[in-house]
């Protein structure tokens, strides 16, 4: 009977006591009803939203890169300060030009601004402030180069700082770069006291730019003689190939002498320097230029060719004389036995001088046949063959008896 009653009437259970107290609040209310759903259904998430950080820059565009020490990368020019430069080269962080790398690049670092795309080189990796350390040096040398080029087509001034004097003139560095000063390319100011220039800034001008030779060539005198120089370059713009001029002898050297010559601009006449090389002294060949030249001799000498960039004209001294090949086929056709004088010997023979400019070769396969010669001898030698065109003359020993099948 009493397992009747429990089977009939069971006992109301707690959770009814709980959803009891619930339904005590009005059915209505809003908050109750969102109550209801936050207890009894979990947050869905919508479909295809990112879940991950790799997700979510996925579906944004944008690229995080990893950079690594030694890499070159384009990156964007974010801060400048007095301490550092901050460039975006899409990393989770900026990387910085600091310290060191900021210091060699300080002539640099003035140049560029907020916005500006370069190239920066991975110096090392994050420091303990998970800053990336830069290099500008690549960069920097990229707009130096393109600066100069500049600078040459407009013919602007530069500020180079002396380093060394060496025998063809001063060794500078601009910004980093080395440069070179010819002797020839500094003004009468500091012409024979080049020493006293090391170490000092000077003014100069670009006359030469070449980065895949790494060539940097300045000039001094494009600066402290700039008036002089257009002179110069006007009035050698009136001045042809062939022309002829007096002058003076203004400098000897090994490879040649200066000689300096009057030329006419409008109504100005401007001293314009040229280089008469060694071999166009004379038509023998000249061993030593002093025995033919010295400071102060008048001369005429033959415009050769005119250097626009150095304002120097190429002149010629043999040129104004008859070319004694010119008549050497008629006066020493082959077959024909004549005079000379020993005036030089080669590792491939001898040679026999007949008159200025004109030499023989005895062929060392030949020199048997005289027995030893000395320079300044006299020898009677037969001429074997001529070739006025390449101021060639093969010579041989005169002939006793002519042999059998001569011709």
């Amino acid at each position: 009977t009493y397992m009747k009653k429990v089977t009939d009437n069971p006992p109301t259970p707690k959770a009814s006591e709980g959803q009891g107290k619930v339904k005590a609040v009005n059915p209505a209310s809003p908050k109750a009803t969102q109550g209801q759903g936050k207890v009894k259904e979990p947050i869905r998430q919508a479909q295809g939203e990112p879940t991950t950080m790799e997700e979510l820059l996925a579906t944004s565009g944008y690229t995080l890169s990893v950079p690594k020490k030694g890499e070159t990368l384009k990156g964007l020019v974010t801060g400048v300060n007095r301490k550092m430069v901050m460039v975006d080269i899409g990393a989770k962080t900026e990387g910085v030009v600091a310290d060191r790398e900021y210091e060699f690049a300080k002539e640099f670092i003035e140049t560029i601004k907020v916005g500006d795309e370069i190239d920066v080189y991975v110096a090392s990796d994050e420091n303990e402030r998970g800053q990336i350390l830069l290099s500008l040096k690549r960069a920097m040398f990229d707009k130096l180069w393109t600066m100069l080029d500049d600078y040459l087509k407009n013919e602007k001034e530069v500020v180079v700082k002396t380093v060394e004097l060496n025998r063809g003139g001063m060794i500078v560095r601009w910004q980093g770069l080395r440069g070179f000063i010819p002797s020839s390319q500094f003004g009468a100011t500091y012409a024979g006291n080049l020493q006293g220039l090391v170490g000092k800034d000077i003014s100069v001008k670009p006359i030469e730019v070449d980065r895949e030779k790494n060539r940097l060539i300045f000039s001094e005198k494009h600066v402290s003689e700039a008036a002089v120089m257009e002179q110069r370059e006007s009035a050698l713009k009136g001045v042809k190939v062939g022309n002829v001029f007096s002058g003076s002898v203004t400098g000897v050297l090994s490879f040649g002498a200066f000689v300096a010559v009057p030329v006419t601009s409008g109504k100005e006449t401007i001293t314009v320097e040229g280089l008469v090389h060694i071999s166009e002294i004379s038509w023998e060949k000249v061993e030593d230029i002093h025995k033919y030249l010295k400071v102060g001799d008048k001369v005429e000498v033959k415009v050769l060719g005119v250097e626009e960039g150095t304002g120097k004209l190429n002149l010629s001294m043999k040129q104004l004389q008859a070319d004694p090949w010119s008549l050497v086929a008629e006066k020493y056709a082959a077959g024909t036995t004549v005079k000379g004088t020993v005036s030089r010997s080669a590792p491939f023979g001898v040679f026999v001088n007949f008159e200025p400019g004109v030499d023989g070769l005895i062929h060392v396969s030949r020199i048997a046949s005289f027995g030893e010669l000395t320079p300044g001898e006299t020898i009677e030698v037969l001429v074997e063959n001529v070739d006025p065109e390449h101021r060639r003359m093969s010579l041989g020993p005169v002939l006793k008896e002519v042999p059998i099948g001569y011709k």
